[in-house]
């Protein structure tokens, strides 16, 4: 079994691999089997019952990302929001103790079902999956649980997951992106870059432009969290089509208007059989929502964003550790 020190070693050596076909040392295809697991640490789906056990006694801490199946253009996999969102969590699990337990791959993404390979589910039923993944693990010993959502799709039903932790279980529940979010330091390149990242950055482009699901902070991120899965070749600018009264919209989002952006996102990436005319399909010609081409996406932006977020989720659990202490309620 590899020593965690070399996995961490591992992992941040991958992360910075350049993204392209040329850089996985060859055609995936012609490989017979897949590349072998590196075990991860404090990562629920590679650690024995002993190992969880023995992590029982020192936190009682768990993240529990919450993801999605979903297109994302021509360029990213269908897996980017749900292996993004562990990808971090699991950065935080290597800074201080905390359990990292994937639940599902799908979330809610009906406005991406024009496009193939997404894979949707009703909110009510994610909610009560995770709900009840959270009865199984307050069992166990585990009593905090910070929800990392990872899709903004899913928004609205991470808050009623965590409410509902709160409110019929033993355990205790926070949103760690809301949490994170005043910790987090600012700069140039500042801000997610995922799905409700919007207009312009530190990497060249000067005017703000529609740059949201699937764009160059969605790209950047994946470079440097999954660059073997990012095909940075097949990515072009994307054709959009929106409805006269949305696009009307776009210069007033961009400036930074909060009505504006409230309203544009109410209506923007809704289920075509709403009619609003605002599906991926109906929007774009690649499945990506932004005019920006995505291969303007850097490693180094997702790096920033990246660590920053890390940093910001590693002191709200020092913190949270030092108002109540493991093992205390």
């Amino acid at each position: 079994m590899l020593r965690f020190a070399t996995v961490a070693a591992v992992m941040a050596t991958a992360a910075l691999i350049p993204s392209s076909t040329s850089a996985q040392g060859g055609d995936p295809a012609s490989a017979t089997e897949p590349p072998p697991i590196a075990k991860v640490r404090n990562y629920l789906p590679h650690m024995t019952r002993p190992e969880v056990e023995d992590l029982l006694t020192r936190t009682d801490m768990v993240i529990i990302p919450v993801g999605a199946l979903e297109q994302h253009g021509t360029h990213l996999p269908i897996g980017t929001d749900h292996l993004n969102g562990v990808e971090r969590a699991k950065r935080v699990a290597y800074r201080t103790d905390v359990l990292v337990a994937p639940i599902l791959l799908p979330g809610q993404s009906p406005y991406h079902m024009g496009f193939a390979g997404t894979v949707t589910l009703p909110s009510t039923l994610i909610q009560e999956v995770y709900v009840e993944a959270a009865k199984s693990l307050i069992r166990h010993g585990f009593k905090r649980f910070l929800i990392l959502n990872a899709h903004g799709g899913n928004r609205a039903i991470t808050t009623f997951i965590v409410d509902r932790i709160n409110q019929e279980t033993e355990g205790i529940a926070v949103d760690l992106g809301a949490v994170a979010g005043p910790l987090t330091e600012r700069g140039p390149t500042g801000g997610a870059g995922g799905a409700a990242g919007a207009g312009a950055d530190a990497g060249g482009q000067t005017a703000p432009v529609l740059d949201r699901h699937g764009g160059t902070g969605e790209t950047s991120n994946s470079l440097y969290l999954i660059p073997e899965l990012v095909d940075l070749d097949a990515a072009y600018p994307a054709e959009l089509t929106m409805p006269a009264h949305l696009e009307a919209m776009v210069p007033e989002v961009l400036a930074g208007d909060p009505t504006a952006l409230s309203v544009f996102l109410a209506e923007g990436l809704k289920d075509e059989s709403t009619g609003k005319g605002t599906s991926s399909a109906e929007l774009s010609s690649t499945g990506v929502w932004g005019v920006r081409d995505p291969s303007e996406g850097t490693a180094e932006r997702g790096r920033v964003t990246t660590e920053r977020f890390v940093d910001a989720a590693v002191r709200f659990i020092e913190r949270w550790n030092a108002l109540r202490p493991p093992g205390t309620g």
